[in-house]
This record gives C-alpha cells, sequence and structure tokens, in this order.
C-alpha cells in the first residue's frame, strides 16, 4: 500500500509571523510545544527515504486529528513540528502532547520495526512569554531538556536564573552584553538563550 506524503514544510518566518497576530500583542492565552521524531536521522540510514517519509505522515496525522479545534499544526522543517494551541495552558498542554506521544510509541509505522518516538517541549502565553519569538525559544529549550533527559518524554519550560559568574565571562564581555541589554530592552538572560538557541540548532544533527 502506497504511504502519503509528509506534510510539506512551512517557512519559520512565516509560521512566527502568524503566531505573533494569533497572540494579539501578548493578551492571547496560547500554547506552543515544539516536538521533535527521536533518531529521525538514523531511521532515514537505517530503513531508506520511505520508512522516514512514513514516520513523518504518522506523526502529522497523529496531531491533527487530536488536537482540539482551533488548534493548528506545522511542519516547520525536517522532523520538526510545531503545535499551536489557542487558549491552552502550558499544563493542558503538557497533558494533551503526552498522551499523543504515548499513542505514536504504540503505533505500528509501516517499513518501521522499532517503536517510534517523540520529544517534546512546550511553553505559554502567559507565563512564558508574548511574543511569537519568546515562545519559540521558550518552547525550543524545553524541547532541548527533553532530549538531554533521555528523549521520549514531555518537558515544559522552566524560567531558570541565570547567574554571570566572572571566572565564566570576561568582564569586557560582561559589559557588552549589558549595553546590548539595555539598548535592546531585552534581558541579560534572555539574550543568552537566543544565544544558546542559535548554537543548539548549528550542530542538530550531533544532538
Amino acid at each position: 500500500m502506497a504511504t502519503m506524503a509528509p506534510a510539506a514544510a512551512t517557512d519559520r518566518t512565516v509560521f512566527l509571523a502568524g503566531l505573533d497576530g494569533q497572540l494579539h500583542a501578548g493578551s492571547a492565552a496560547l500554547a506552543l510545544a515544539l516536538t521533535d521524531l527521536d533518531d529521525f536521522a538514523a531511521i532515514n540510514r537505517a530503513r531508506g527515504r520511505e520508512a522516514g517519509d512514513a514516520v513523518l505522515t504518522a506523526w502529522d496525522r497523529v496531531l491533527r486529528a487530536n488536537i482540539p479545534r482551533g488548534g493548528s499544526v506545522a511542519r516547520l522543517g525536517g522532523d520538526e513540528f510545531a503545535v499551536v494551541l489557542p487558549g491552552t495552558s502550558a499544563e493542558n498542554a503538557v497533558v494533551l502532547l503526552e498522551e499523543l506521544r504515548r499513542h505514536l510509541a504504540g503505533m505500528t509505522v509501516e517499513g518501521v520495526a522499532d517503536a517510534v518516538s517523540v520529544s517534546v517541549g512546550i511553553a505559554a502565553n502567559p507565563p512564558h512569554g508574548t511574543t511569537a519569538g519568546e515562545l519559540y525559544r521558550a518552547a525550543g529549550e524545553a524541547l532541548m531538556r527533553a532530549k538531554r533527559h533521555g528523549r521520549d518524554r514531555v518537558a515544559m519550560y522552566v524560567e531558570e536564573k541565570m547567574v554571570l559568574k566572572s571566572n565564566y565571562y570576561s568582564k569586557a564581555n560582561l559589559e557588552r552584553l549589558a549595553k546590548l541589554s539595555s539598548a535592546s530592552d531585552r534581558t541579560e538572560a534572555s539574550l543568552l538563550r537566543e544565544a544558546l538557541d542559535d548554537l543548539l540548532d548549528k550542530h542538530k544533527d550531533a544532538l
């Protein structure tokens, strides 16, 4: 039986612009989940591109068939999917995505002998951010934590107090960071998270 092609990828810039519109300048409650299929590159190498496409299609179907009315799903490229859940708290999003994660783990995907797992990161407005960029970075950080802690799990963003120590950063760099924070109206922690997100994205294939 032929396998349907996986959903086409959505441009990330277009996705974030649409998400910003749904947030209504931070006044609308909304949860964002970022999902990443575990060991997807290994599935493609071991089973072939057709098996990889079957996995993408299976996860896309699970998401679209089970999210509440008003929610939306977008494939952002590769095996990264975003789920937007208007009017949903981070806690309720965790419950929903945990249910879907378990459902995928129990499925049989054509051409793939082993169970397929997915890692998920979740952030919401409130309290994790009021713009699309802030929510995307927070959900991405939660996703990386899910990966680091063993994969096949759902993690919610947790704000961690970032303490800068002079033995980690030079005085000159701390001063430059403070100036950038003042000039951009962003906190130093937010700027450092963005830099870390960019670094992790650059080396995503190694994670």
